[in-house]
């Protein structure tokens, strides 16, 4: 796990952690968030909230991927258009079968190259192989497939890929409330952050009896406040 400082800030550790789990575990913007502080008496700058998520939540992010098990074996694949200073990029991401988002890219392209990048960082960072690829009916896949020599079943067909279809939901959300996003850097550095947040919060609350998300919720609490602790 790595460490965490907040030294140096004029704010206590626990309101710093609370405004960076709000900003990216809700779809609110930083006046938001400052509002909400400012109703419980803290008064701080959006400003100042921004560059808390910044400065801490990448931080935040890698100790919440270090506390999640392995995920499944079956990685959806998909890619939606972004819009970023006015042009057209593309956002490629792969879920597994229980939803969690394994990685993500931004990239200019929805070609090979970009395909062969995706799988090649999502193996190096998940250290181990698939064994089931469902795709959509892109081309690029099933080359970087070949190219890279994958043993994983290559599946495709009608609504098979729903899963990485439905994922892509709350990104459109935090787009639009965004009011798009600034950079291709900036939005590979939220998304990441966003990403590992969505995946310890995220309770499908109606594929559950009603004392299941309350197990999940206290769990998920739990992981955050490891992830976020001092050392």
């Amino acid at each position: 796990m790595q460490p965490v400082s907040y030294a140096r800030h004029q704010f206590p550790a626990e309101i710093i952690q609370h405004a960076v789990w709000l900003y990216l575990c809700f779809t609110l913007s930083y006046r938001d968030v400052k509002e909400l502080l400012a109703e419980r008496g803290i008064q701080a700058t959006y400003e100042t909230i921004r560059r808390w998520v910044f400065k801490f939540g990448p931080a935040f992010a890698r100790n919440l991927r270090r506390l999640r098990p392995r995920p499944a074996s079956t990685w959806h694949l998909d890619e939606m258009v972004v819009s970023i200073q006015g042009r057209r990029m593309y956002l490629w991401r792969a879920v597994d079968s229980e939803g969690e988002v394994l990685d993500l890219l931004v990239e200019p392209r929805r070609d090979k190259a970009a395909a062969v990048k995706l799988m090649r960082k999502l193996i190096k960072k998940q250290e181990c192989a698939p064994t089931v690829l469902v795709p959509d009916k892109l081309r690029s896949y099933g080359a970087a497939h070949r190219e890279l020599g994958l043993s994983a079943r290559h599946e495709q067909g009608l609504r098979q890929n729903n899963r990485a279809e439905n994922s892509h939901q709350p990104l459109r959300r935090r787009e639009q409330k965004m009011q798009n996003f600034k950079s291709r850097g900036s939005a590979q550095r939220f998304l990441s952050m966003h990403a590992a947040d969505q995946n310890t919060f995220y309770l499908q609350r109606h594929l559950n009896s009603r004392p299941t998300p309350r197990l999940f919720r206290a769990e998920a609490a739990e992981a955050w406040q490891q992830a976020t602790a001092t050392f």
